[in-house]
């Protein structure tokens, strides 16, 4: 019975030392962090690959969209927060589509059925969104969690993430600076 508690203990502070060491790692493995402790995507770095199928089942591939300033946005259907964030952000392309601005998703872990029904309830159908099962394209992005957003600006260079949700201003004061 002892030797099993001493087992027991000895894999918890384990697990807890492993966890630790990643918490430490992400942290520290580039980027800078926000008042709120928040890590954003390096700026002024070139902004990784986006490419895949999407949602409405064609192809999209950021490097084709220079000369516009792209919004990408992580997101999933089971995201309360981003329910909330998708009609402001669907909101910003219809307004500024005309001067080159646009919201590419990456809707994460998701069901494709989910997430384009989450689309159309939110008035967010027209904003293009490459599917991203396993997560991996919004890792590659620097994602921890959703909803989380990142600005590229025309020439292909990424200007950081943000976890924070977008608001109509947030994303008309993103817009004038990008």
């Amino acid at each position: 019975m002892r030797r099993r508690l001493f087992l027991l203990a000895l894999a918890l502070v384990a697990v807890g030392g492993l966890g630790v060491t990643l918490a430490m790692g992400i942290r520290s493995a580039g980027g800078t962090a926000d008042a709120g402790g928040v890590q954003a995507q390096a700026r002024d770095a070139p902004a990784p690959r986006l490419r895949g199928t999407t949602l409405d089942g064609s192809s999209f591939d950021l490097a084709g969209r220079r000369g516009s300033v792209v919004l990408v946005n992580v997101w999933a259907s089971w995201c309360d927060p981003c329910r909330q964030e998708l009609p402001v952000l669907a909101a910003a392309q219809q307004r500024w589509s005309a001067q080159g601005f646009l919201v590419a998703g990456i809707d994460m872990h998701d069901n494709a059925e989910s997430a384009r029904r989450m689309l159309a309830e939110t008035g967010a159908k027209d904003l293009t969104s490459v599917i991203d099962p396993q997560g991996t394209t919004a890792v590659a992005w620097g994602a921890r969690g959703v909803p989380e957003s990142f600005l590229v600006d025309r020439t292909g260079t990424s200007g950081g993430g943000s976890g924070a949700q977008w608001t109509t201003a947030g994303c008309s004061s993103a817009f004038r600076n990008y």
